[in-house]
């Protein structure tokens, strides 16, 4: 008989009883019987669920429409790529149809780090050091055999359609650019180039809700891995770092020695920080939760 790792108690607020959504049939027939709970954290664009029934271990489901299920089916590809590299969301189904598609994974045991943060202040050198390490082995992947890139042009391409298009929200932005409008943001970016880039493999939004940790503060699991591609390792660094700060300033200071960096690359934070106000989408300021869709929605 599988023993499956006991789910541990899901905070509260984080999501809430729900009706199922259309399926398609052979999906539907699959679920048939499970508990429906709809996530209010990790949405991005997606309708995200999270699937119970007794005896078996939990399930995700996202589904999204138009660009949302192009992002879902770049998720899937990753997931496949990451296997038995990096631990992360099992794969259980994809299907695509029409312009909707469906992402079924196994949950990942364990609770997000932001969740075990506000549960175990005391912990918090265990729990920052045990990101670095994740983010070290992340980053020592060789990223020649990786197959998603993510070069700064393309996500500066990315930024300025945004901007164009209306879609950078300057009542998201951090406390730091409060105040700013997204031109001054584009601006700011600007002034900041050209960098040297260090590519590695990156998670591309490694954020505290997109890292679940055990009972001992260890990575049992990946999550939201859409944006994972070759890219600077700043990408991860500034968001990981920025998150860290609604602990506290002593909290987030840990991050540098953990991670073996003397003086962090200021400019680099700046720039990325910067790049991902363009594409940060809030539920709510709960700690700057990095919900981000890289996909521009249909016109």
């Amino acid at each position: 008989m599988t023993r499956h790792p006991p789910a541990l108690p899901v905070t509260p607020g984080r999501e809430k009883a729900a009706r199922p959504p259309a399926l398609p049939p052979g999906l539907a027939a699959r679920l048939d019987g499970v508990r429906w709970r709809r996530n209010l954290v990790g949405e991005a664009g997606a309708a995200v669920y999270r699937l119970q029934r007794p005896g078996e271990p939990d399930l995700y489901l996202k589904q999204g429409r138009a660009q949302t299920a192009q992002a879902l089916a770049d998720e899937m590809a990753r997931l496949r790529w990451l296997a038995g590299r990096m631990p992360a969301a099992p794969l259980v189904h994809f299907e695509c149809t029409g312009h909707q598609a469906w992402l079924l994974t196994q949950a990942v045991p364990g609770l997000t780090a932001h969740e075990w943060l506000q549960r175990r202040p005391d912990r918090a050198p265990q729990i920052v050091a045990e990101l670095a390490r994740g983010l070290a082995r992340l980053h020592a992947l060789p990223a020649l055999h990786c197959p998603f890139q993510s070069p700064l042009e393309q996500r500066l391409a990315l930024a300025r359609q945004r901007l164009d298009a209306g879609l950078i929200d300057a009542d998201d932005f951090d406390d730091a650019r409060q105040g700013w409008t997204p031109d001054a943001v584009w601006r700011s970016l600007q002034s900041l180039l050209p960098l040297a880039i260090d590519p590695v493999v990156t998670h591309g939004d490694y954020s505290l809700d997109n890292i679940l940790l055990d009972e001992d503060f260890r990575i049992t699991g990946l999550i939201d891995l859409g944006r994972l591609g070759v890219a600077d390792r700043y990408q991860d660094l500034a968001i990981l770092w920025n998150c860290l700060a609604e602990f506290g300033r002593d909290v987030q200071a840990q991050l540098w020695p953990a991670c073996g960096i003397d003086t962090p690359d200021a400019r680099k934070l700046d720039f990325f920080l910067c790049l991902d106000e363009c594409f940060f989408i809030s539920p709510g300021r709960r700690g700057r939760s990095h919900l981000v869709d890289h996909h521009l929605p249909e016109p």
